[in-house]
């Protein structure tokens, strides 16, 4: 049995990795998009590191672009097999890949446009019609119920707490002796105590371990401490300077977070008296589909709607779908908090919105998430004095603010709960969808805790015999 590193080697996003057992049955674990700027991986979008026809099977961690963004493109390249992933994990991936084929026809017809007279013409990834045979394609199940995918090859998700319907996967493979192996694939490992979701579900010990890496030379902060951060920011922006508190914020996990925990503080009745939107199509689909998933609920959000039935909307809170309606924010200069995608601020309507008032000092800029290198929404954490949008160069003029805290990603010590009890069967652990330095900080990390020697970076393409 092999592991190959198809994806989010030493990169945070575009997760793939290819298990290929004795026979030749090929499992792949993710099928993600590429999402960042660094010129080495300018064609990891339209290329594969394997045939996809002779993969037999997908088994998806969650809906997150970056993990299951390339899934039409796989089907449309002649992948023929099932896709298995957790009830919400579909319902998610219907409206996100959809998304997702929009921007792919959008760019490529837009690059088309500026390239006309070079006779160069550039086909999307994929289409809406090839997202509608993806989805077909889908066979979900439950937390906790395991299912077979192949002869003596069975495969079980766990709650990993991230976004909503997102897991791990635990398979157990029987090789041609008969000895079984364990092999587990941690998907994006959420944070305890979190807003709306449940605690990551513990997985079951493995043999080998496919593990995520995002945060491993940090700590975040704790959850109090987010929400009077978030109310002392929206204070001395909108009340104090009387200006746009502007979010860029994911459509699917970290906007329907932001809106419930600004809910709690309007019941609370500590929420100022200021105009709330949520400027995105894709947010406003994603929280209905939320709403249809209470069986991935904490404790404290299944309480709360006891007495509050709608926990993703309250009096000041407006959800935009239309153009116009989020073109008259812009032209707007009244104090109002922006929420809107894309989270790293290089696509979607929020990228309008800072490109409007960047270089107003009344307006705050607030990145609640990790931002990929390359991004605007990485230059803005960096500090940077300039910034370049549709090709203009702007003037940081705009208050930015940066809020770890909100992340749906594990930190150091977090993911290091998560995996502790692999540490007496575990053989070796492979650490994927991290920038390289803060994977080798948490490799180090990892090796004072008991896991000395166990813990493999890889490339990208490298591949592996498991035993």
């Amino acid at each position: 049995m092999k592991v190959k590193f198809c994806g989010a080697a030493r990169q945070v996003t575009g997760s793939a990795h290819l298990i290929t057992l004795d026979d030749g049955f090929k499992i792949l674990l993710d099928c993600g998009l590429y999402q960042g700027n660094d010129d080495e991986m300018e064609d990891f979008n339209s290329t594969w590191k394997f045939n996809p026809n002779e993969i037999n099977c997908v088994i998806l961690s969650h809906s997150h672009i970056d993990h299951c963004g390339r899934l039409p493109k796989l089907i449309k390249d002649g992948y023929k097999g099932p896709i298995y992933s957790t009830h919400a994990t579909r319902s998610l991936c219907a409206i996100m890949l959809l998304d997702s084929a929009f921007i792919q026809e959008r760019d490529a017809a837009y690059w088309n446009k500026k390239h006309k007279n070079k006779k160069k013409y550039r086909e999307p990834l994929y289409d809406k019609n090839h997202v509608k045979t993806t989805m077909d394609r889908f066979i979900s199940y439950g937390y906790g119920r395991t299912f077979e995918i192949y002869p003596d090859v069975k495969a079980t998700f766990r709650d990993a707490g991230h976004i909503l319907g997102s897991a791990s996967v635990h398979m157990r493979i029987k090789d041609k002796n008969g000895d079984e192996i364990k092999v587990g694939f941690s998907g994006d490992i959420g944070r305890p105590n979190r807003p709306i979701l449940r605690d990551p579900q513990i997985m079951d010990p493995v043999d080998y371990l496919i593990c995520e890496s995002t945060y491993g030379d940090k700590e975040h902060g704790a959850a109090p401490m987010e929400v009077e951060k978030l109310l002392r920011i929206i204070h001395e922006t909108c009340a104090v300077k009387k200006g746009k508190l502007i979010i860029p914020a994911f459509s699917v996990g970290r906007t329907q977070e932001i809106v419930y925990i600004m809910d709690q503080l309007e019941t609370a009745g500590r929420l100022p008296r200021i105009p709330v939107y949520v400027d995105s199509p894709l947010a406003v689909n994603a929280t209905t589909i939320f709403g249809s998933h209470p069986e991935c609920y904490d404790a404290e959000l299944s309480s709360y709607i006891l007495k509050d039935p709608n926990p993703f909307g309250f009096g000041n809170l407006t959800y935009i779908k239309e153009v116009n309606q989020s073109k008259r924010l812009n032209n707007s200069d009244k104090p109002c908090i922006i929420v809107s995608a894309s989270g790293m601020a290089n696509a979607g309507r929020v990228k309008h919105h800072i490109f409007n008032n960047i270089e107003n000092p009344r307006t705050t800029i607030l990145i609640v998430g990790y931002c990929a290198p390359g991004t605007p929404g990485a230059a803005l954490r960096d500090g940077v004095d300039e910034l370049k949008l549709y090709g203009v160069k702007k003037k940081v003029k705009a208050e930015v603010a940066t809020m770890d805290s909100f992340s749906a990603h594990a930190d150091r010590s977090e993911m290091h709960e998560f995996i502790s009890n692999q540490r007496k069967q575990v053989k070796k652990i492979f650490l994927v969808h991290g920038e390289i330095e803060r994977q080798e900080s948490f490799r180090k990390y990892l090796g004072e805790r008991g896991f000395h020697g166990m813990v493999d970076i890889p490339e990208l393409g490298d591949e592996v015999r498991l035993y």
